[in-house]
């Protein structure tokens, strides 16, 4: 073999090798000029905070973290939330959510919530621990968690709100000397997307001077579309000649959901408005008492009798009495002797 053809078999030998090489080990030619991948890391991109289950005294935020990866994966996350009162700085609700490995780059979103009482205002601090050490922070504060709504108390069924057409209508129906029979019509709006659920209509015919109850009356609001405005009537009977307040509340299984008030002047001399009481009138109880001789009758009055011993004249006119008339006497006669 001559020096040429040995040549060529050394060079054949050599690229068979170095193609063996880069079928068993593709990295070691990679390019050199390529940066090698970045440690991993997590931020924080962004706090949400948004009420969640509210009960009578607490409610529960709920906390949506919104974290950011970059480079390679990153283990052992964990997230911490703490509700902090805004006044007092005492540690209201602790809360830690394991996230375990992230990667994969972008963004993704941690949900956690707390529990808070029901007032005042808070601060929400959230912390991101890698591997039990902190790396990223955010401060959220949080107010007016008094005005949620609770859960059992939310409808969005409720009394008519307009400006000519009335929510309480009152007519009447019967009347005598003593008693009169009312018509009470009440308007119910439904205000959100979907068909109500029935509710309960209750009415109290409260006498304005005295606050007492003279009738009482219970409905049924059927179910009322979205939108739309339902009216629903009843009727009540209560004594003559007198003005009340019609008290109106809608329940939810005991659960009160709204209230409105509407007045019923019956007594030509005074008026009243909702919410407001014009002039004080005499009230007699037995009106509203029920039933014959609940008080008396009032004819030992009508009479002009008087309870004795009260200084009034038997014609029921007021005076001084003969005990009152004989010690005048006796003055005057001592006044008398005492003059030269």
């Amino acid at each position: 073999m001559d020096t040429r053809t040995a040549l060529l078999a050394a060079a054949a030998a050599v690229l068979v090798v170095s193609a063996v090489g880069v079928v068993a080990a593709p990295d070691a030619l990679d390019d050199p000029r390529e940066e090698p991948e970045r440690p991993g890391r997590v931020d924080v991109a962004g706090m949400v905070v948004s009420p969640g289950e509210v009960r009578g005294e607490t409610a529960e935020l709920r906390l949506g973290l919104d974290l950011r990866h970059r480079g390679s994966a990153v283990e052992n996350v964990t997230v911490r939330h703490r509700a902090i009162g805004a006044d007092s700085g005492l540690l209201v609700d602790e809360t830690t959510v394991d996230v375990g490995t992230v990667d994969g780059g972008g963004e993704r979103t941690i949900d956690g919530a707390v529990d808070v009482e029901r007032s005042g205002g808070y601060r929400i601090e959230t912390v991101v621990f890698v591997d039990g050490e902190r790396r990223e922070s955010r401060t959220t504060r949080v107010g007016g968690v008094a005005a949620l709504t609770p859960d059992y108390a939310d409808s969005r069924v409720g009394f008519t709100d307009g400006n000519v057409w009335p929510t309480v209508a009152v007519s009447v129906s019967e009347a005598d000397n003593r008693t009169a029979t009312l018509s009470v019509s009440v308007s119910v709006t439904n205000r959100g997307d979907t068909a109500s659920e029935p509710l309960d209509l209750r009415l109290l015919m409260r006498q304005a001077e005295s606050n007492v109850i003279a009738d009482e009356a219970r409905e049924t609001v059927g179910s009322v579309r979205p939108g739309r405005t339902d009216t629903v009537t009843t009727t009540v009977e209560v004594p003559a000649e007198y003005n009340y307040y019609v008290d109106a509340a809608l329940w939810s299984d005991d659960v009160l959901i709204d209230e409105t008030q509407g007045v019923a002047n019956l007594n030509p001399r005074e008026t009243i408005s909702a919410d407001e009481s014009v002039e004080e009138v005499e009230f007699s109880v037995e009106d509203f008492a029920g039933g014959d001789g609940a008080g008396g009758s009032g004819d030992d009055a009508a009479d002009g009798e008087r309870p004795p011993g009260d200084g009034s004249t038997a014609d029921g006119t007021p005076g001084f009495g003969p005990v009152v008339a004989l010690a005048a006497l006796l003055a005057a006669a001592l006044y008398a002797r005492r003059r030269p």
